[in-house]
């Protein structure tokens, strides 16, 4: 099977600097990254791939994108991969709805996988909390999810919560918006039966920890899922672009690339 010719758009990035071992790692050619200012070091570990001021310039050179930039971008982005006919690895979170009706038409011409987090384990996590939302009721079942990240994260609560809030949220017939709490602070009166809750917590350089509590009278089931390394990210970023190869244009997820669904 050939080398796909894969881009990193924000390669300068913790986990772009990975993603560039990682598609190597894979048999992969690295096509070039895109970065606001490279230093030296940035520049070495590329070799000779290019890096290159932006999304247009790299576009035409790949076969696929992975990107974990920033919300503000995605419609750029959205846009130029469009038109250039090259399939999209999407990890950046925080959207708004704007920028998620720009992903969901871009994927009316081009192949793309978006998920809020590429490893593994946090899908199976998200698959089972979308079980557990289904086989507990809300009346009896006190459903909060709790997240640490570190002290550099921007948005909060997480990408990765608000996919386990949805996917409970979904498993028991409601829409997250209509049930969300977020931090709870002063005199907030009893918890309500229907409600999901956040609580978003920054320290350190946690990679990202995330739990799903569900606590009834009698029984508390806790799902918990602790990522170590960055690398579990970017690994799971170049399985879903080899996993993109051939496919149709279409709106793709983790649980597909893993053969879930």
């Amino acid at each position: 099977m050939s080398a796909l010719r894969i881009g990193i758009a924000g390669v300068g990035g913790r986990v772009g600097r990975l993603l560039v071992e990682e598609v190597r790692a894979a048999g992969h050619v690295l096509a070039g990254g895109t970065a606001r200012a490279p230093d030296a070091g940035l520049r070495d570990l590329l070799g000779e791939a290019p890096v290159l001021p932006g999304l247009s310039e790299l576009a035409p050179l790949c076969d696929v994108v992975i990107d974990f930039t920033h919300a503000s971008v995605v419609h750029d982005h959205a846009l130029i991969l469009a038109q250039a006919g090259v399939a999209w690895v999407l990890g950046t979170t925080g959207l708004d709805p704007e920028a998620v009706a720009d992903v969901h038409a871009a994927s009316g011409r081009i192949a793309v996988v978006q998920a809020a987090n590429f490893s593994p384990g946090v899908v199976l996590v998200t698959r089972l909390a979308r079980l557990l939302g289904a086989a507990l009721p809300a009346p009896a079942y006190d459903a909060e999810i709790v997240e640490m990240h570190h002290r550099q994260k921007v948005d909060a609560p997480s990408g990765t919560a608000l996919a386990i809030g949805e996917a409970v949220a979904d498993g028991r017939g409601v829409r997250l918006a209509d049930v969300r709490v977020d931090g709870r602070s002063g005199h907030t009166g009893p918890r309500g039966e229907q409600q999901i809750g956040f609580a978003a917590l920054r320290g350190g350089q946690i990679v990202g920890e995330h739990s799903a509590l569900f606590t009834s009278a009698s029984e508390q089931i806790v799902l918990t899922h602790r990522a170590f390394d960055r690398r579990v990210y970017a690994t799971g970023a170049v399985r879903a672009a080899d996993w993109l190869r051939g496919r149709t244009p279409g709106l793709y997820s983790m649980e597909q690339v893993l053969g879930l669904v």
